[in-house]
């Protein structure tokens, strides 16, 4: 890491979209999506001149590394704005729907994280994956309406039914979807830990996130009390995945859970196709990009060994009760997939997008 410290720069004499360099803001920049899409962006070589970071009053001041260099998270105004090519709203969905058209109007495109504009009629929830796998392209478009990345579980759905669904004819999917804490933030991650340590203790648990004991606990609801409910993602979850995948593609029954981890999704998937097919073929179907398919124990998919992965882990196993049937045991980076998709998302806008001042 490079111990220069970053400024942002004073004004647009610096190299902009001409040279094929792009300024970006995130904000929400010290959230853990935040901090992904950072790493991403860096990972990915994003051709930006300038990545400003914005966020709330309890990240203010804080550094954080960016193309090797260090900068400063700064507060969230109107001006921070000026000049953005492209914001990411990694922030919680208040302060998204509070400053999303203010960088819009001042020519930013707009990526959302936060699910806060999954409603607004001129955007568009989106998955790079599945648009490549569908064979859509983006058409240029001189101001964009907002990219809503699509839920990391329906990212993962989408790709592996839509790659089954090309060779076989599909009888039905069911899927239980394992939720991890990180979904809920910083402050779920929090929760969790101090869930554990409490009741190790013997001690009252707190309960602000989920309203109920997630720690060594499996649940399919949260307290009545909890912001959004379990029934919430679980909808939203299924609605993404209908948005990317079309109205052709299969609709899985999903069951989400709560589960006791703090990072990663796991998937339990059941396929029945309308055919004899093994294992192999199963598998052949599935390969491909952003999927890495395992056969043996030792590297049977987690979400331990999914993290920092972009790619989905996936095995498949046989259902002994059901000829044509099939277990697809699947687990991916929720932080990671959904980061690329919003990066990602943000490459396709930058080379569709018409370079020059917007008159």
């Amino acid at each position: 890491m490079s111990s220069n410290v970053k400024t942002p720069p004073s004004s647009r004499s610096d190299p902009g979209p001409a040279t094929g360099l792009y300024r970006v803001a995130i904000v929400g920049a010290g959230t853990l999506k935040g901090k992904e899409v950072a790493e991403v962006l860096d990972a990915r070589n994003f051709p930006s001149v300038d990545v400003k970071l914005l966020d709330d009053d309890e990240s203010l001041g804080q550094l954080e590394a960016v193309h090797d260099e260090v900068t400063f998270i700064q507060r969230v105004r109107a001006d921070e704005f000026r000049n953005m090519d492209v914001t990411f709203f990694a922030s919680d969905p208040d302060c998204t729907r509070k400053n999303w058209k203010i960088a819009r109007d001042l020519g930013s495109a707009i990526v959302d994280l936060s699910f806060a504009l999954e409603d607004e009629p001129e955007a568009a929830v989106r998955s790079p994956w599945i648009e490549r796998q569908l064979g859509h392209t983006l058409p240029p478009q001189l101001q964009p309406g907002p990219s809503v990345i699509a839920h990391p579980a329906a990212v993962v759905m989408a790709l592996l039914t839509l790659r089954l669904q090309k060779r076989f004819s599909l009888k039905g999917i069911v899927a239980t979807v394992f939720e991890p804490a990180s979904e809920h933030g910083q402050k779920g991650m929090d929760e969790l830990h101090e869930q554990t340590v409490k009741l190790l203790s013997f001690q009252e648990m707190p309960k602000n996130v989920f309203d109920t004991q997630v720690a060594f606990n499996l649940v399919s609801r949260y307290g009545e009390h909890a912001l959004p409910a379990l029934s919430t993602i679980g909808n939203r979850v299924v609605k993404h995945y209908q948005r990317i995948a079309g109205k052709d593609a299969p609709l899985p029954s999903l069951l989400l859970v709560q589960a006791p981890i703090f990072h990663g999704h796991a998937f339990a998937i059941h396929v029945a196709i309308d055919e004899v097919a093994d294992i192999e073929q199963i598998s052949r179907a599935l390969a491909g990009e952003h999927v890495n398919l395992t056969h043996g124990a030792e590297d049977a998919p987690t979400n331990v060994n999914a993290a920092g992965q972009a790619d989905i882990q996936v095995s498949v196993l046989p259902d002994s009760n059901q000829q044509n049937g099939f277990w697809l045991w699947a687990a991916s980076d929720n932080l990671r997939v959904a980061a690329s998709t919003a990066v990602e998302c943000a490459e396709t806008i930058v080379a569709t997008r018409p370079r020059g001042t917007i008159q």
